[in-house]
């Protein structure tokens, strides 16, 4: 924050505006979001679940300042009923979403290694491999298909599994928990029950791998509960969301897909792998990857924003979705370019909070892209774009289903 932005004369705070869990089709931009985004470079919001309001921040430099300040802090919030999108709340230790600094340093290097660039290196052949056999099975039962269910789904869940060191006979139960725990329907008992069911799966995995000499990430935890680096309990709270991360990657590259399905010249864009890469990075700062806003920071002192005082304990918000689509820093946002000068996108987040698993999604996205278009060179929708069924009471947007031909 800059000394002029800190000693503008304060001004009234804005209305506190009602932001409901939209279930949105396609790829649309949030229409409450953009009409905050109007409204100014910091509001006031009010989430469906939880109590109060906060502030939310959704220009490109405030939220990449505030997410690096440590005026505001994660660690707060757990000890708050702040208004959210999530019907359950239930912050558990060791989770690195909640671990102000030096706890985040701390948490986060038992696990760093196996989301290394050179882990995702020796990860590679495997998870290439893992991709291949699946879509062996497509080309042999022939089209049409669904390539959420043949390819997008099982290829994340399983080499996130194997990252993990989820047995096999393991996998679909597991597979059932994360997807109701990102899940708004069924209320806060069935995420509760699915947080249980997981969080106790995860609790007797760590503590038979407590002598452990192996690279996933279980055994990772194991040993360091073993040699008092972390307790079992924080070794819990780090791996359900490493866990759960495999969701992401299926709905953001069905976002993706769905996109290059329905843009000729974005496909034709595509089929030139020297420039792809580019072009991945222009989906990513473009698709709406999630509803609504993530999660809260809460003040520690007053920090004047924009003439409004956040006063010290105020819940705060940022919207990467609404710093990716800031004109000051992107001209045109709400087009989708694939000539766009590179400047980084927030699609894995800033700061100390950014995305563990950020190395590990790239890999799989660009896996995807490059082999789906290989093997499957005619690949298309078999259905109408605006007949595509989109995911819906969920925290993580997608399509549920992507019928394709070829």
């Amino acid at each position: 924050m800059t000394e002029e932005t800190s000693t503008l004369t304060e001004q009234a705070p804005p209305p506190v505006r009602d932001w409901p869990a939209l279930d949105l089709a396609g790829t649309a931009f949030d229409p409450v979001l953009a009409e905050l985004m109007r409204e100014g470079p910091l509001t006031r919001i009010r989430l469906p679940h939880g109590e109060g309001w906060a502030w939310l921040a959704t220009r490109y430099e405030d939220v990449k300042m505030i997410t690096n300040d440590p005026r505001f802090s994660r660690t707060e919030v757990t000890h708050r009923q702040v208004t959210r999108l999530a019907p359950n709340f239930a912050p558990r230790p060791g989770s690195l979403a909640w671990a102000d600094q030096p706890d985040h340093n701390r948490l986060r290097k038992p696990v760093a290694g196996a989301f290394t660039v050179a882990a995702m290196k020796r990860l590679r052949p495997r998870a290439q491999r893992i991709l291949d056999e699946l879509v062996d099975g497509l080309v042999h039962d022939g089209p049409p298909a669904d390539l959420v269910e043949r390819v997008l789904e099982p290829f994340p869940i399983t080499v996130v599994s194997e990252v993990m060191g989820v047995p096999v006979e393991d996998r679909e139960r597991v597979h059932a928990w994360t997807r109701q725990i990102i899940s708004t329907s069924g209320g806060a008992e069935a995420a509760d029950r699915a947080k249980k069911g997981m969080y106790g799966w995860i609790t007797e995995t760590v503590r038979a791998r407590a002598g452990s000499t192996d690279e996933d990430v279980y055994s990772l935890l194991g040993a360091a509960v073993g040699r008092g680096e972390i307790s079992e309990e924080e070794a819990v709270g780090l791996a359900g969301p490493l866990q759960i991360g495999g969701e992401a990657v299926t709905h953001n590259c069905g976002q993706m897909l769905f996109l290059m399905l329905s843009r000729p010249e974005l496909m034709a864009r595509m089929r030139e792998p020297q420039g792809r890469g580019a072009v991945i990075d222009e989906l990513l700062r473009f698709i709406p990857h999630r509803t609504s806003v993530g999660l809260a920071r809460i003040a520690l002192e007053d920090v004047v924003l924009h003439g409004h005082r956040i006063s010290a304990g105020d819940p705060v918000y940022v919207s990467y979705l609404a710093a990716n689509h800031d004109p000051d820093v992107f001209p045109d946002p709400d087009r989708l370019d694939p000539d766009r000068a590179p400047r980084p996108h927030l699609a894995f987040g800033n700061g100390p909070h950014y995305c563990t698993g950020a190395v590990l999604a790239r890999l799989q996205t660009e896996l995807l892209v490059d082999t789906l278009l290989k093997r499957l060179p005619d690949l298309e929708l078999a259905v109408p774009a605006d007949q595509v069924v989109w995911r819906r009471k969920t925290m993580i947007r997608g399509p549920q289903t992507l019928p394709v031909t070829w």
